[in-house]
């Protein structure tokens, strides 16, 4: 075999050598190509092509390859489920140099059976799990939205071996061996891609790459914030409840909810600061087994904002204040009790302090239902 070695600008590509490349792949070969972290080697999804993979990197035939795509919306055809903290972790992860191995429940599972071939099927998913990269290189994104066929590209290195971070050294060593070679010289980060995995139990880090574990626990953090007024009684209320509700969903402790990745915090819209939850309020939640009496009230900000994933608010007015302080956060602001307000009990007897807890309580379980965690 001949080895092909086509020289790309990554300013101005040649699209049509893009072309000849995914058609290569799509009929079986094996293809060098650059992304952002190191090179790999493109092959469809087949058992005849992947057999050649094997036999190339010198890996045995019952391990499997990470699918590679051209966008990052692509996942979902592979994995129909995709919980919060991955969601987030995609979001400002994707494209980039990060593999995603998602865990498919049963269900899931049983329905990529059904929905993709059996060769592809079997060439992706291991122990009800799959490992998915998006890559960041304009090269790299061209090719995959090209190919017919879905792609794995481990890197362009025999197994044990560092991997090749320029076109020389995949030449040095694949010279021969591969169909041909995508050459746009080094790659930006020269090293491997950080591997994750997320499920109920948290973030697992199978292998450290260009992102640290700090940068991993930052981008995927899922925060939660509850707005009302004074930041006193409905929000200090809600942020307690939902606390517990959350943490009986992840089946961990409460306290432990930074450390599953899950941020909660409230706040009120008038700015005061540093103001005990009402006294009703707090016997209301201890009834419920919830401790808020530390809470100290705090005013809304637009950084609180726009860091939040989730706002929740208890009437229309805090909904009309957050969209003016913030205008994008509109399509993740919503009513807590759905299509009405929850009325302020301040300055009222305990009873309606209660009501307002279980109208809270009833919206938040409502709520909670809805995550895919």
């Amino acid at each position: 075999m001949m080895t092909k070695a086509v020289e790309l600008d990554v300013t101005r590509i040649d699209s049509e050598k893009i072309k000849e490349a995914a058609a290569l792949i799509d009929a079986g070969g094996l293809v060098a190509f650059p992304t952002e972290t190191v090179y790999g080697i493109a092959c469809r999804i087949r058992r005849d092509s992947l057999a050649k993979l094997d036999n190339l990197k010198g890996r045995d035939s019952d391990k499997h390859y990470t699918l590679h795509i051209g966008h990052k919306d692509d996942v979902n055809k592979y994995v129909p489920t995709i919980g919060l903290r991955a969601q987030k972790l995609l979001r400002n992860a994707w494209p980039g140099p990060l593999t995603m191995v998602f865990e498919l429940n049963e269900k899931d599972i049983n329905k990529q059976q059904q929905n993709l071939e059996k060769e592809v099927f079997e060439g992706l998913y291991k122990n009800n799990s799959i490992g998915v990269r998006c890559p960041d290189n304009p090269i790299a994104t061209m090719l995959l939205q090209q190919t017919n066929n879905p792609v794995v590209a481990p890197s362009a290195n025999i197994t044990g071996d560092a991997p090749a971070i320029d076109a020389d050294r995949v030449y040095a060593r694949f010279s021969g061996q591969i169909d041909m070679l995508l050459d746009a010289g080094p790659c930006k980060f020269k090293k491997s891609s950080s591997v994750v995995k997320i499920g109920k139990k948290g973030l697992g880090i199978l292998r450290l790459g260009v992102y640290s574990w700090a940068d991993l626990e930052v981008m995927s953090q899922v925060r939660f914030l509850f707005v009302c007024t004074g930041n006193t009684c409905r929000s200090p209320m809600a942020e307690g409840i939902f606390r517990k509700y959350l943490a009986e969903k992840l089946q961990c402790k409460v306290e432990h909810l930074d450390k599953m990745g899950y941020k909660v915090t409230s706040a009120g819209t008038i700015g005061s600061v540093g103001f005990p939850a009402s006294a009703e309020a707090v016997a209301v939640c201890a009834a419920k087994g919830i401790n808020i009496g530390d809470h100290r009230n705090k005013g809304l900000s637009k950084s609180l904002i726009k860091e939040s994933d989730f706002i929740f608010v208890m009437e229309r007015v805090h909904r009309d204040i957050i969209i003016a302080l913030e205008p994008e956060a509109a399509n993740r602001c919503l009513l807590l009790a759905g299509n009405k307000d929850v009325p302020d009990p301040i300055g009222h007897p305990q009873k309606l302090y209660s009501n307002c807890a279980k109208l809270i309580e009833k919206a938040i379980k409502e709520r909670i239902s809805e995550l895919v965690i």
